[in-house]
């Protein structure tokens, strides 16, 4: 008999997973650092902390799976103020699933838009960080067009301009496994 079958010990129909969690490997030799792991949030932002073997240059890989019922059309990444995201001629930023991206003067926030991540999907980013301290962070919002949106590309030209605007936070640590 599994559990499933004892009246009482089903919860599937009112729990769900809420602490999603996400891995991290680091390639010391390489300086490359790849993060997986997924979003099961819709009314909060992620913030990333990230516990690296040192500080300086990573090269981030990350994919992250979207558990939510939302279709993400912009994804943002906004880094602590000991953080910043590199934007030089020898550095990917990119997405497998959006076209464009937006760098602030200031490199502390990435966003990526034109595009769209469906519920089910992984969305692939590669971006270099440079970190003055070991455990970075970094917050991850996701603009999802709701109904009430009048005009979603005015909206997103907003939203890319100026930033997302702030959402309470779930925070997750990361442990990183250390190779090379």
């Amino acid at each position: 008999m599994s559990s499933l079958d004892v009246p009482g010990l089903d919860v599937s129909g009112r729990v769900r997973a809420r602490d999603i969690q996400m891995a991290a490997v680091a390639d010391v030799r390489r300086r490359v650092l790849m993060v997986s792991g997924a979003i099961d949030v819709t009314d909060h932002d992620v913030s990333v902390c990230l516990n690296l073997p040192e500080p300086g240059r990573w090269q981030v890989i990350k994919s992250e799976t979207n558990l939510t019922d939302q279709t993400w059309v912009a994804m943002q990444i906004t880094t602590d103020e000991d953080t910043t995201i590199v934007a030089d001629a020898d550095t990917m930023i990119l997405s497998r699933q959006f076209a464009k991206t937006f760098l602030t003067p200031d490199a502390r926030r990435l966003t990526f838009h034109d595009g769209e991540v469906r519920p089910g999907e992984a969305v692939l980013k590669v971006f270099s960080i440079e970190s003055s301290q070991r455990r970075p962070t970094y917050v991850h919002a996701r603009y999802s067009p709701i109904v009430a949106d009048q005009d979603v590309s005015a909206k997103l030209e907003r939203i890319v301009a100026d930033g997302m605007p702030q959402r309470p936070v779930v925070e997750i640590i990361v442990p990183v496994t250390v190779i090379g």
